[in-house]
């Protein structure tokens, strides 16, 4: 339904038409209305899992101008930025740090556009907004996860401390091939892929890429187990449902790939990704069974291989993993911003974040000195 002209915090997707909100989200997968609404719908993100949707809008004649994926969060899980010793240091001060405002993809740590709109205006004046929403809720703080690097210094002009991080991406220089793209690698570490590839090879495992209308039941059933089973491992519960799969392919075919391996007709290992007209995403893996080198094959050089025979510009690989870098991933900073309504603690955080800054900028300048790439005349 319309809402009157100004700011409206809206507590699901369904209070907005996918086509108005994917008029101002553009192309990226994890933003589409389809995406967002899925977590929402399948109980992966709602209240009961403590992300409590309260979406930043700005309407003027009954259509949205600007969004901004917005939660109450109850705690820090699923954010890919990490903020537990803040809650420790409000909590061990008699201070509640939950809830919080975050603006995030629930349990996505891709970087893009979080103030989606089609005006730098409407977008800095939904931020503007948002951030005056947020000092008069009484919630102790701000979070806008993984923005574009012209909203943070939207979000740095607007007072809010901005946080540095790194992850790791394959950018397409055109290649050919995979051949090709590793032509450009120096030759320690092609010739460890390629040793890493033929170990992956011997498991004779013949491999299918799937999409959203291509995969059925019996797959995504499948990749639920191996993805539940990568939890398992880490001693971990699983974010997502068996229904997020299955519906997210119903709503979003053309944005979703299933990777399978399987043995003479049995899956024994899956990868999911998300594919969108720029970028292919590595999500979630995992495997029935411990199959040395397979992780690499298909989260890495099978996603690559795609990524080059599909012509996109680039494979982001997920958070954190500097074993990516010998694997053609090259590092890109990150950033994320954040408002403290405490004055003592947003002092504190500016303290803490000018020391990491430096400390990152410092990793980032030894991560581009090891380079897997050919250095000119070597």
């Amino acid at each position: 339904m319309p809402f009157a002209d100004g700011f409206h915090l809206l507590s699901s997707l369904d209070q907005v038409p996918a086509r108005d909100w994917n008029a101002l989200a553009g192309s990226q997968a994890c933003l589409s209305h389809a995406y967002l609404h899925t977590l929402e719908a399948t109980g992966c993100a709602n209240a009961e899992t403590g992300w409590t949707p309260r979406h930043a809008t700005l309407w003027r004649d009954g259509t949205p101008l600007a969004a901004l994926p917005l939660y109450a969060k109850q705690h820090s899980y699923g954010e890919y930025v990490f903020d537990w010793a803040w809650a420790d240091a409000y909590r061990r001060h008699g201070l509640d740090y939950y809830p919080k405002w975050l603006s995030a993809v629930p349990f996505t740590p891709i970087p893009g556009a979080r103030l989606l709109g089609q005006s730098a205006d409407s977008r800095q004046q939904l931020l503007a907004a948002t951030l005056e929403m947020a000092r008069q809720s009484r919630l102790s703080s701000l979070h806008l996860l993984f923005p574009t690097e012209e909203e943070a210094a939207w979000m740095r002009d607007a007072g809010l401390l901005i946080r540095h991080g790194v992850q790791f991406h394959w950018r397409n220089a055109g290649y050919r091939d995979f051949d090709d793209f590793l032509a450009s690698l120096n030759h320690d570490k092609r010739k460890k892929i390629r040793q890493e590839r033929r170990r992956a090879g011997e498991h004779g495992l013949a491999l299918r890429w799937l999409d959203g209308r291509m995969a059925n039941a019996e797959d995504w059933a499948f990749f639920y187990r191996c993805y539940a089973t990568t939890y398992a491992l880490h001693r971990s519960t699983p974010y997502l449902s068996p229904a997020f799969f299955t519906r997210l392919a119903d709503s979003q075919p053309s944005q979703v790939r299933l990777l399978l391996a399987e043995r003479n007709g049995e899956r024994v290992a899956g990868a999911f990704f998300l594919c969108d007209e720029e970028a292919l995403y590595g999500r979630y893996w995992g495997a029935t069974e411990h199959l040395p080198f397979l992780h690499f094959e298909l989260c890495y050089y099978q996603a690559i291989e795609y990524a080059i025979g599909q012509g996109l510009s680039r494979f982001e690989g997920g958070a954190q993993g500097e074993h990516k870098l010998a694997r053609g991933l090259e590092p890109v900073p990150t950033r994320s911003a954040h408002w403290i309504a405490d004055p003592r603690f947003r002092d504190a955080v500016d303290r803490f974040l000018a020391q990491e800054t430096e400390g990152m900028r410092f990793y980032l300048d030894e991560l581009s000195e090891r380079t897997p790439f050919r250095r000119e005349n070597s």
